[in-house]
């Protein structure tokens, strides 16, 4: 989960290069933010022993960049072709989550 979280977040941080101007200090920063957050704090997580806490946090991230990302498509800073790819990483990643979040429970 971890490489598909540094993917994306590799693949936006090149996106947001391309925004125009007008959004690239606002929307993309803001995207870029929420990507590297959500990366470290999966990281993160893959080394705590407090797995909860921090996949409640990734789950905000993920679910938050899901926004982002919608709000540079309605501005036209994406393509329709990039929103889906973008999307759809941040479902797998959502769902990956959500399956660990799901294991944690369990085991407590």
């Amino acid at each position: 989960m971890v490489g598909k979280a540094y993917d994306l977040t590799l693949w936006l941080i090149q996106k947001v290069e391309n925004f125009p101007r007008s959004y690239r200090f606002s929307v993309g920063d803001r995207i870029v933010s929420n990507g590297l957050d959500l990366l470290m704090t999966l990281v993160r997580c893959a080394y705590s022993s407090d797995k909860a806490s921090l996949l409640e946090s990734a789950s905000a991230r993920a679910n938050e960049l899901r926004y982002l990302i919608r709000m540079a498509k309605d501005l036209h800073a994406i393509n329709i072709e990039a929103y889906g790819f973008s999307t759809g990483g941040v479902e797998e990643i959502g769902r990956m989550i959500g399956g660990w979040q799901k294991s944690v429970a369990r085991r407590a």
